[in-house]
């Protein structure tokens, strides 16, 4: 099977379920933004910093998968057969990050990202999820969105958070506050 199928030069593009819909569809734009993060969420999983969350992060990239079939299906088709998120799911992030901040010291103020280069991807990745949240719940305005998907991502990103500041933990990295001009 050849990965080229030409149906998609005129700019538009099928949905799971059939229906033809532009490329620039928010839909589209939506499940696009997720598989983005995906690659990110990739990027840190290969980090030798997070050799141990390896597994962790395989299972959220599985469950990204899973956001980006369904958002790629055609709404009101309820015959198609896609995985789904379940409440253990958001159980399972929750517990990670209870896990970590057991292990930091408390937040005080704001920290800016970066001070070393695992713990910068892991800001971006969090902030590609907060990207792609936006844009799931701008498509949820248009047309109907499993509201699972939006607490998943929302968590998503305070696992993030929280891993970011656990790395440069680990790391030794000092976490560098932000300290508003007065």
């Amino acid at each position: 099977m050849k990965i080229y199928t030409k149906t998609g030069d005129s700019g538009s593009t099928s949905l799971f379920g059939g229906k033809r819909v532009s490329k620039a569809h928010l839909r589209i734009e939506a499940y696009g933004t997720v598989d983005e993060f995906n690659a990110f969420i990739g990027l840190l999983r290969d980090q030798e910093i997070n050799q141990n969350r390896s597994g962790f992060l395989k299972e959220v990239q599985d469950r990204l998968f899973t956001i980006g079939a369904t958002l790629a299906s055609e709404p009101g088709k309820e015959n198609l057969k896609k995985p789904d998120l379940h409440l253990s799911d958001l159980e399972a992030l929750e517990k990670e990050i209870d896990l970590m901040e057991a292990n930091l010291p408390t937040l005080r103020n704001f920290i800016l990202p970066g001070g070393h280069q695992s713990v910068s991807f892991c800001h971006l990745a969090r902030t590609v999820c907060r990207r792609t949240e936006r844009c799931v719940i701008a498509l949820m305005e248009m047309e109907p969105v499993d509201e699972i998907i939006i607490k998943y991502l929302n968590r998503l990103s305070d696992y993030l958070f929280v891993l970011g500041r656990l790395m440069a933990q680990e790391l030794g990295t000092e976490e560098v506050t932000w300290k508003p001009r007065s």
